[in-house]
């Protein structure tokens, strides 16, 4: 049974940061590539970040570009999500993926396995 747990969420003030971790268990986790999406009450899912299955190739959002990284242990199974400069627009929960076939998919919203999710609250 696959599952992304996700953690590392909290609430925070405007300019603070948080770090994200999403772990796995129950899939290879070195042939996914892993991705951040997130919610914000009354609003659509929106894309966040997302890296390859080697750590190689990484995808940003322009709302969090110079802002949020990514990165990957494969040795560990884990997802990070670096969040700096964090802003109340930031306000969401945010969810990993996986996806089997490579970033593009995941980018778009079609990954194979999701989490599910983990608050983050930023005051002004």
């Amino acid at each position: 049974q696959v599952q992304l747990v996700e953690s590392g969420g909290g609430l925070v003030q405007a300019g603070g940061s948080l770090r994200l971790s999403c772990a796995a268990s129950g899939l290879a986790f070195g042939m996914y590539a892993m991705g951040w999406f997130r919610q914000a009450p009354g609003k659509e899912r929106e894309f966040v970040a997302a890296i390859s299955w080697n750590g190689g190739s990484t995808y940003y959002a322009d709302s969090v570009k110079g802002r949020f990284s990514i990165s990957r242990d494969n040795a560990k199974k884990t997802v990070y999500l670096q969040m700096d400069s964090l802003k109340p627009e930031d306000t969401a929960i945010y969810s990993c993926v996986a996806g089997r076939s490579g970033p593009g998919p995941v980018v778009a919203g079609r990954g194979d396995y999701w989490g599910q999710g983990t608050q983050v609250t930023v005051s002004s």
